[in-house]
């Protein structure tokens, strides 16, 4: 279960709504109903916080992004207590109404650094097999934090929400979302005789979210590179677009041995990627 934690205006002040996050889940409970007062704002802040520039995500496997802060907070909040929880979260949209969320399955660690200071560690989790991510939710997210202080209530129903500490932060960081894709190439004829042309062939796919394969991606400027034998850069020969189906060709004259690959830079939707060199022995 991911943590979710949902802060909603009630009467005109913040309440919380929904604790199916880092506090329903340490407490093995259901969501929170909530009764009496609201929540106070916490005396905590957020600052040097880290996050990937970019998270590439594939169709099946888990992908989890480290995220760390750091976390000041008042002499009246104690952060070793057991019912006290932060954890870092990405979302879309405006931050009061945002379209879309992402957390982790867990709650930060926080270690401490000084009496009001300390240092946290957490993670923002991504399930592609589950179907909680949709091809158009590839590209920018804002990075966010928050915190909360039970302060001894029962967070499947506290008796005084007004005693329940809560704090949230937004534009703190940002991060990419990006879809994963993939590069093949293979050069041919193979031995070859010098001078002769060599057809360099491949594809470029990336994975679709909504239908969890991985679909040609069409239009994309793509380098053709070649590494002489013995070498260890590759050189751009030329650039090639995809056709609709994301596959490439190209020729070159056979010069020396060496490597052909296809490398492509990414867009702000897609991970860039390289394929494999295919050897080729030229005589």
């Amino acid at each position: 279960m991911r943590i979710r934690a949902t802060v909603a205006a009630v009467c005109g002040a913040l309440a919380l709504t929904a604790l199916a996050g880092p506090a329903a889940q340490a407490a093995g409970s259901a969501p929170a109903t909530g009764t009496g007062g609201t929540p106070y704002t916490l005396n905590v802040g957020f600052s040097n916080f880290k996050i990937a520039s970019t998270v590439k995500v594939g169709t099946y496997y888990k992908v989890s992004t480290t995220v760390t802060y750091t976390l000041t907070h008042g002499a009246d909040v104690n952060i070793a207590a057991k019912d006290f929880y932060t954890d870092p979260f990405i979302y879309r949209g405006s931050f009061d109404n945002p379209t879309k969320e992402f957390y982790g399955d867990n709650p930060a660690t926080c270690t401490a650094t000084s009496s009001t200071t300390a240092t946290c560690k957490g993670t923002i989790d991504f399930y592609p097999a589950d179907g909680d991510l949709r091809s158009a939710d590839a590209g920018s997210w804002t990075a966010a934090a928050e915190a909360i202080a039970f302060n001894g209530q029962n967070p499947a129903n506290p008796a005084d929400m007004s005693k329940i500490g809560y704090k949230d932060q937004d534009h703190l960081g940002s991060t990419m979302l990006q879809r994963y894709s993939k590069l093949t190439a293979d050069a041919s004829p193979e031995p070859v005789k010098k001078g002769a042309t060599i057809t360099v062939t491949g594809t470029l796919t990336r994975a679709s979210w909504d239908y969890l394969k991985y679909y040609g991606y069409a239009g994309q400027s793509v380098k053709l590179q070649f590494r002489k034998a013995g070498t260890s850069t590759y050189t751009t020969l030329k650039t090639v677009t995809t056709d609709s189906s994301g596959r490439l060709k190209a020729t070159v004259t056979a010069s020396a041995d060496g490597y052909f690959r296809y490398s492509f830079g990414g867009t702000s939707t897609t991970a860039p990627v390289s394929a494999t060199g295919d050897y080729v022995d030229v005589r």
